[in-house]
């Protein structure tokens, strides 16, 4: 059982704390609200734009190679992320060094300089990194099957943004835009492992933080957007993607534990229906998967293949087939619990890493506006019982948005 604690500070963020047991590791992370989906459309890219610029430098390490280094000389893994929901800026380290990864990571993130010239190289690099993306298929269909779900709404928006967006962004634009979206009300610091050498005055370097008046809540969700989005490539290779929106609540844990199930038993492992037959029996996939996931207000179930481009039109026949099956015959007890242990395991062995904590419980505080619980969340998974399960199956949408990257036509998958 770990020990949690929380403390609020004065600019409104709160120090959460999560002892582990067993660790000589300690991560520090700290997020906020302010991912892809809190741009208005003309600031798409901006979140992720800003979390580059953030490693440059803040007060106490001036510069980028102030902040390398310094993680360098104490052994620490420096990093950070940006969705839809977070951003979000992490070190793990070794125990004894928490209060110098405290001291490195408050000072560049909360006190992060945002240099002009270096806004200008950065430009370059980002735009580099969306050049990239848009060379690799298997991202752009992830980004095709965001916007035949989502449209035009943030959800379906890519992260990274257009290239034209990056070349039009300015410092009082991005520095605005942290203003409006870093506010303590919704965001947080995590440390989590070994807290040890994580004494009080790890709240006074947090507070460098500036203290922001709480923004407004983001776009919902809207409905399903069934559409088929195909970019046509002369490949022998096609990257597919379906997009499904499950009957469940996302701000229940039983729900959103049932379709992790469900989703570990259609695609989530190599003992999967999908992996099964559309891999093993049938040989149409080299690689074929399905994966759940919960904004706090709508849930997604996606099918993703990579695949030979002749057998990709049978392969979505086939997909959307299982999805049918599960749907109106529902799943074998077997296999239920067969998933139900794999998906529990999975979380169990996910959680011996601090990282992945800090991870879960930034999600539950800042998302979904719930407590850390790393053992409920497992007791969730244990807990699922196979009429619950056979309820989510039930409850998948007959409507989906497919995406395909490939030489294919858009009415080859229905559209």
């Amino acid at each position: 059982m770990p020990e949690i604690s929380a403390a609020s500070l004065p600019n409104g963020l709160t120090v959460h704390r999560v002892g582990l047991e067993g660790t000589r590791a300690v991560t520090l992370l700290v997020a906020f609200d302010a991912g892809a989906r809190a741009e208005r459309p003309d600031e798409n890219g901006m979140a992720h734009f800003l979390e580059h610029l953030v490693f440059k430098g803040g007060e106490k390490f001036p510069t980028y190679r102030d902040v390398n280094e310094t993680a360098e000389r104490m052994g620490a893994q420096l990093n950070a992320y940006t969705s839809h929901d977070l951003v979000a800026f992490h070190i793990t380290a070794r125990a004894e060094a928490a209060m110098e990864a405290a001291d490195l990571l408050s000072d560049f993130v909360g006190r992060a300089h945002l240099d002009a010239e270096e806004l200008d190289r950065e430009r370059g690099v980002v735009i580099q990194e969306i050049a990239r993306a848009n060379d690799q298929p298997a991202t752009v269909a992830e980004h095709l099957i965001d916007r035949a779900a989502f449209g035009d709404h943030p959800l379906g928006r890519p992260v990274l943004g257009p290239e034209e967006h990056l070349r039009t962004f300015t410092r009082e634009g991005i520095v605005a835009f942290r203003e409006r979206r870093w506010a303590g009300a919704r965001g947080g610091v995590f440390v989590v492992g070994n807290l040890e050498s994580a004494n009080g005055a790890l709240d006074e370097l947090f507070s460098r933080f500036a203290a922001l008046p709480e923004p407004a809540p983001y776009e919902p969700a809207p409905p399903l957007m069934p559409r088929v989005l195909v970019e046509e490539r002369d490949s022998n290779q096609s990257h597919l993607r379906i997009s499904y929106r499950p009957a469940v609540d996302p701000r229940s844990r039983r729900d959103r534990a049932a379709l992790s199930v469900y989703a570990t038993l259609l695609g989530g492992s190599m003992g999967s229906r999908l992996f099964d037959e559309i891999r093993e029996q049938r040989g149409l996939a080299y690689q074929v998967y399905a994966f759940d996931h919960t904004f706090s207000d709508a849930g997604i179930l996606q099918l993703s293949a990579g695949l030979e481009s002749a057998k990709c039109v049978e392969a979505f026949a086939r997909m959307a087939e299982i999805v049918e099956e599960l749907r109106t015959e529902g799943p074998t007890r077997e296999e239920v619990e067969r998933a139900r242990a794999y998906a529990a395991g999975r979380i169990v062995l996910a959680f011996e890493n601090t990282g992945a904590v800090a991870r879960y419980a930034a999600n539950q505080v800042i998302v979904r506006g719930e407590p850390i619980d790393p053992d409920g969340a497992i007791a969730a998974i244990d807990g699922v019982s196979y009429d619950e399960v056979a309820e989510v199956a039930r409850g998948i949408s007959v409507e989906r948005a497919v995406a395909c990257v490939g030489p294919h036509r858009a009415d080859e998958f229905g559209g």
